[in-house]
C-alpha cells in the first residue's frame, strides 16, 4: 500500500475510532446482544467511502432496531437502494449517540414510537481493500413497539414500505436474515 492515497492513514483513524466506539458501547450496555463478525471485500472507492464513516462515528453502515410488537412480529423496511427487506436503521447524524440514531432512524423510517431495552447484536464489520483492512461496528438495538401503525417518511427517499413479520416467515430476501432470526429469538 503507497502513502500516496492515504488509505492505510485512514484505515488506522477509523480503526482508532471504532475501539473507542466499542469501548463506550461495553462501557454502556456491558456483553448485551449476539456477537457477530462479517467480512467485506470492497473497491478502492468503497473502502474509502466506508472509512471515512467509521472515523466520523465508528459505524459504517450505521444503527438499527430490532423492534418487536405485542405477539412477537418484527419490524422490516423496504429498502430500495439494495433491494432488499433491512432492519430500521442508518448514519449518525452530528453528535447523536448509537441509541439516538436508532430512535430517529425507526421515526424516520418506521413512523413508530418504541420501548428501546438494550442492544440485540452488535457485529464488527472488517473491511479490506487489496491489503488495507480497517474495522467498524453496527450496533442494532432492541426496542418494543409503542405504537404498530406504520407511516414511512424516509427524508432520503430510500425507505418504500415497512410492515411487521413473523421471525420464521421473514422474506428470503432479508438481509443477514438468519442472524436476524436468532437475534429476535433471543430477545423474546
Amino acid at each position: 500500500m503507497t502513502s500516496i492515497d492515504g488509505l492505510w492513514y485512514l484505515a488506522e483513524e477509523a480503526e482508532r475510532r471504532a475501539e473507542r466506539a466499542a469501548h463506550r458501547l461495553s462501557e454502556r450496555y456491558g456483553d448485551e446482544g449476539i456477537r457477530r463478525t462479517y467480512r467485506k471485500r470492497v473497491s478502492r472507492a468503497r473502502f474509502r467511502t466506508l472509512a471515512t464513516r467509521i472515523r466520523r462515528h465508528g459505524t459504517p453502515y450505521g444503527v438499527h432496531t430490532l423492534v418487536r410488537r405485542e405477539g412477537g412480529e418484527l419490524l422490516l423496511v423496504r429498502h430500495e437502494g439494495v433491494d432488499l427487506w433491512v432492519l430500521p436503521g442508518g448514519g449518525v447524524d452530528g453528535s447523536e449517540s448509537f441509541r439516538e440514531t436508532a430512535e430517529r432512524e425507526l421515526e424516520e423510517e418506521a413512523g413508530i414510537g418504541a420501548t428501546y431495552r438494550g442492544l440485540a447484536m452488535v457485529a464488527r464489520v472488517e473491511i479490506n481493500c487489496r491489503g488495507c483492512d480497517t474495522w467498524g461496528l453496527l450496533p442494532v438495538f432492541h426496542a418494543t413497539a409503542e405504537t404498530t401503525e406504520t407511516a414511512v417518511s424516509d427524508p432520503d427517499g430510500e425507505i418504500s414500505d415497512a410492515r411487521w413479520f413473523d421471525p420464521d416467515g421473514m422474506p428470503e430476501d432479508t438481509r443477514d436474515r438468519g442472524d436476524l432470526i436468532e437475534a429476535a429469538r433471543a430477545v423474546t
